[in-house]
């Protein structure tokens, strides 16, 4: 099979396309013919050894795929060769084939091509657990998403509108922002021409908002952290603006009686999967009413994978980035 391998660390151009030995499935795995793989950040992450976990070279990344079952180990029961799936394999996908464990692989519906089930767990997945679990957003709370037009932003642009939320959409082009606007966000900024507090501020009547969402870092950090509401909640979610991990005073959070909340799906799928597996049947039933429909802005072939991370590398993706693999 074909696989795009990681040999040594470095930036995207350094990635080869190879012909390598097909995986097989262990007593625990699922072996996956992949149709389509989506592109994340920590993809842009691990190739250069800056991700919490660095797999044995040579490897590929792709932390999710999409695709056919080809073969099942003994003690998968789920699943069967032939079904249509969609998992979380946290590197492996931009190959033809990959093995994953059974845990982390789930049947796409029918309301879901290859290109969207590759664009959906991660991004919906984190969204989904960081408003339901984390933030436990209500029914007419106000939710500030940051970088909005992004996989996970836009993610939960659509999820805050389908539990009910007024949404405020931040990002940094009028491009972007209508991409928000079309994904249902009531209220935009262009935090690149106006001032992020001063407009919440205008928009909450000088409230503030409950719920603020983000996964870019950087600047903005603190500056969206002072227009959060009485008992307001700071979802830390990633940090797509580079350039070193923002800091808070620690007095904010405590005039504010506000909460600073880090979210980390992987951790909690593997944790609770059983909350997992329920979030994503909710996000699955939401799919096949519409509320909720990945974006996928750009795909690339598997001979261009490079290319693809670096169009999430460099901020320029909106939506989702798929590779297609068949």
């Amino acid at each position: 099979m074909k696989a795009v391998l990681c040999k040594a660390f470095g930036p995207a151009e350094t990635l080869v396309l190879e012909e390598v030995a097909s995986p097989e499935a262990k007593k625990n795995e699922v072996l996956i013919e992949v149709h389509a793989a989506g592109v994340n950040f920590p993809d842009t992450l691990i190739i250069e050894g800056k991700y919490q976990f660095k797999p044995p070279f040579p490897f590929s990344p792709g932390g999710e795929a999409a695709g056919v079952v080809k073969a099942i180990g003994e003690k998968i029961s789920h699943l069967k060769v032939g079904d249509r799936v969609m998992a979380l394999t946290g590197w492996g996908s931009f190959a033809e084939e990959v093995a994953v464990p059974g845990y982390n692989v789930m049947p796409v519906p029918a309301s879901m091509d290859f290109a969207s089930a590759a664009a959906f767990g991660m991004t919906y997945g984190t969204s989904m657990h960081a408003l339901k679990q984390r933030a436990n957003l209500q029914p007419g709370e106000t939710l500030l998403v940051l970088g909005a037009s992004g996989g996970v932003g836009l993610a939960a642009v659509e999820i805050g509108k389908a539990m009910g939320a007024k949404v405020i959409a931040a990002a940094s082009t009028a491009e972007k922002l209508e991409v928000a606007r079309k994904a249902g966000a009531d209220h935009l900024i262009n935090y690149s021409e106006q001032s992020l507090k001063e407009e919440v501020k205008k928009l909450t009547g000088g409230q503030g908002v409950d719920v603020i969402y983000d996964p870019v870092g950087g600047e903005l950090f603190e500056e969206a952290f002072r227009s959060i509401a009485w008992n307001g909640r700071f979802l830390v979610v990633g940090f797509a603006a580079g350039g070193g991990i923002p800091a808070l005073p620690a007095n904010l959070p405590l005039l504010k009686g506000a909460a600073l909340i880090g979210v980390f799906w992987g951790a909690f799928a593997q944790r609770q999967p059983q909350d997992n597996a329920a979030n994503f049947q909710q996000l699955f039933a939401w799919h096949a009413e519409g509320k909720v429909k990945p974006l996928v802005s750009q795909t690339f072939p598997l001979s261009d994978a490079a290319s693809a991370i670096n169009a999430l590398g460099q901020r320029k993706a909106v939506g989702k980035v798929v590779v297609q693999v068949r």
